[in-house]
């Protein structure tokens, strides 16, 4: 029995996720329409979601493209003050998610109550925002400075729009990560949001470190979730959830509740087949 049991009652866990729109600082921020509008629009999409039955929600900063990988000030107030907001609305475990800056993470978990947070702990990557390098020992230092030590960590393995500099294998990498660092759980991506993991790279990830969580992080559909679920031990899942499953789009209710049919109607036959 993993810790996602203990969290989210089920070991094949749904993590939806809560898009934030554009935040002041942010290249496409709507300064008329304002903040209210956001808070507006990020509890319409959660209500939707938990409605839609996922097991947790995490909240992100998904519009403020291009990202930074040193977060500024303002971004990390607005985002604080979006789940302060929505605070009573909240009925599941939620997360959050700074993109992409690890210890603007942790603070913002620490002040709103997160329970995990997902970031790029590890490693050094070439991408589209430029050289991306962590420091995970002053990361985790920095957790323990600001009482976060309760807060999960789920570390993304397969960054999006990146690749790792060095030339290992994933397997190295899985292990490696997993022995230095105690994860909680490993999340592998596929190229950009909405894009499907690659299902053999999760196997390889999950063989390497059978005893450590490991998520999918992008791109579950309903064709892809007996696949994908039989592999890994949850996901993580956004774009599926939108409107005609289109990124920019708000999430549709029917959508998640199709969606999480089929994850439920999967965890049933997995236990029948183990009670067997």
């Amino acid at each position: 029995m993993s810790w996602l049991q203990d969290l989210f009652g089920t070991d094949k866990a749904i993590i939806g996720m809560c898009h934030m729109l554009p935040l002041p600082g942010d290249p496409h921020y709507d300064a008329k329409k304002g903040m209210g509008y956001v808070v507006d629009m990020c509890r319409r999409d959660l209500s939707a979601l938990q409605e839609g039955g996922v097991d947790a929600v995490m909240f992100s900063n998904e519009f403020s493209l291009p990202y930074l990988t040193r977060v500024e000030t303002e971004t990390v107030a607005a985002m604080a003050r979006v789940i302060g907001e929505l605070m009573g609305d909240i009925r599941i475990p939620f997360g959050v998610n700074v993109l992409w800056d690890a210890r603007k993470s942790l603070d913002l978990a620490a002040a709103t109550g997160a329970c995990f947070v997902r970031e790029i702990f590890t490693g050094v990557y070439a991408s589209d925002f430029g050289l991306w390098n962590t420091d995970v020992g002053a990361t985790v230092r920095h957790r323990r400075h600001v009482n976060a030590e309760d807060v999960r960590l789920l570390f993304n393995i397969v960054p999006e729009a990146a690749r790792y500099l060095a030339d290992r294998d994933i397997e190295s990498i899985a292990r490696s990560t997993v022995f230095n660092n105690r994860p909680d759980a490993l999340c592998v991506s596929g190229l950009v949001a909405g894009a499907e993991t690659d299902s053999s790279i999760l196997k390889r990830v999950k063989d390497a470190v059978p005893q450590t969580v490991v998520l999918a992080n992008t791109g579950m559909r309903l064709d892809n979730v007996e696949k994908q679920l039989s592999i890994a031990d949850g996901a993580v899942v956004g774009t599926t959830f939108k409107k005609d499953g289109v990124f920019e789009n708000p999430v549709d209710p029917s959508r998640v509740r199709q969606f999480m049919e089929r994850v439920r109607a999967f965890r049933s036959k997995s236990t029948a087949s183990s009670a067997s």
